[in-house]
């Protein structure tokens, strides 16, 4: 999809907010919410989505908007280390199919990372068990 372009309302992230269907929580407050990738780059892959901005990437969000929003994306950034203790961490966001966006609601990946275990492509991992997913999340969620 094109960098920019009409908000669909119906796309799986805002689904989520909306509990049409089901995430596995990681972190949800006024501003945003954390979950875990169904196809992790590496164990404990964790999304940030903004729960009440109509964004499709970080270029569309509202300036006054960014700065609480990015709180929220270091917080589970913290978080994530903390549970898992990576020897580092991946923090991006995609702008539009081709930078390799594939889903059109703003949203930070957050990657641990081990000097010691390779990192999956974007997009070409393997779906994970979801109880897999839920212990990990279960550190995470205690890492607050």
């Amino acid at each position: 999809m094109a960098l920019h372009g009409e908000y669909d309302p119906d796309n799986i992230f805002a689904k989520m907010v909306k509990s049409e269907i089901p995430a596995i929580k990681v972190y949800e407050d006024d501003v945003a919410m954390a979950f875990m990738d169904i196809f992790p780059q590496s164990e404990g892959h964790t999304l940030v989505i903004p729960k009440h901005e109509e964004a499709r990437n970080l270029l569309e969000m509202p300036p006054e908007k960014l700065g609480p929003y990015m709180e929220r994306v270091q917080k589970v950034a913290k978080a994530v280390e903390a549970a898992l203790k990576p020897d580092g961490v991946t923090v991006m966001q995609f702008n539009g199919g081709p930078a390799g966006q594939t889903v059109f609601h703003l949203h930070f990946h957050i990657i641990p990372r081990w000097s010691d275990r390779p990192m999956s492509g974007h997009g070409s991992s393997g779906q994970a068990d979801p109880a897999d997913l839920e212990a990990v999340a279960y550190k995470i969620r205690n890492a607050f």
